[in-house]
């Protein structure tokens, strides 16, 4: 089992910036990635970012240059900086893990909300 809880969530204008982090618990061994989801309401949820454990990282095309995931050594904590923020990443953010053993992990979510 792996738990995961978002934080760093919040109301920001558009062009400020926002750090998300999701701190892992539990059977945290052999987590191969971790990545940031969004969902605004209507919509499907979507892949924000996502970083493999051997650092490799992926980005939506409409976030790429803005974002930036990182996590830290011990693979506990992985963090989601968002800058240049735009009112179309107004969105619930979630944190997901995929255990090579225990399958897939979502956190409860954070709101982001982007002013114009």
């Amino acid at each position: 089992q792996v738990q995961l809880v978002e934080s760093g969530g919040g109301l920001v204008q558009a062009g400020g910036s926002l750090r998300l982090s999701c701190a892992a618990s539990g059977s945290i061994f052999n987590i191969y990635r971790m990545g940031w989801y969004r969902q605004a309401p209507g919509k499907q949820r979507e892949l924000v970012a996502d970083i493999t454990n051997g650092g490799s990282t992926n980005y939506a095309d409409s976030v790429k240059g803005r974002f930036t995931i990182s996590r830290d050594n011990a693979k506990k904590t992985v963090y989601l900086q968002m800058n240049s923020l735009k009112p179309e990443d107004t969105a619930v953010y979630y944190c997901n893990c995929v255990h090579s053993y225990s399958g897939q992990y979502w956190g409860q979510g954070t709101q982001v909300t982007v002013s114009s």
